[in-house]
């Protein structure tokens, strides 16, 4: 295994990771956003009121996204796996 591929296996990680929860946390720092201008507008500072509706966010994310999110960790442990084979056949281990 050389330092190019594990390298490229860690790229691969990061911009899964980035695809998986980019699309929940800017999501729930719009909606973050819009409350705390309504509470800057009415003047109630209560901390659920930020929690609840960010929390309810992301449960709808997850439930919408869920088949997404899926399928691209299945195509990388599987991607994963096919390096594993290539390395041990080269090596001869296995």
């Amino acid at each position: 295994m050389t330092e190019e591929l594990v390298l490229e296996i860690f790229r691969e990680a990061l911009m899964l990771a980035i695809k998986i929860g980019g699309p929940m946390l800017l999501i729930s720092m719009l909606v973050g956003l819009v409350i705390a201008i309504l509470q800057a507008a009415t003047q109630v500072h209560e901390q659920t009121l930020t929690f609840v509706p960010k929390a309810l966010t992301i449960v709808l994310l997850l439930l919408l996204f869920a088949p997404m999110m899926t399928a691209s960790c299945t195509e990388f442990v599987l991607h994963i796996f096919d390096i594993i084979n290539q390395v041990s056949s080269q090596t001869g281990v296995g």
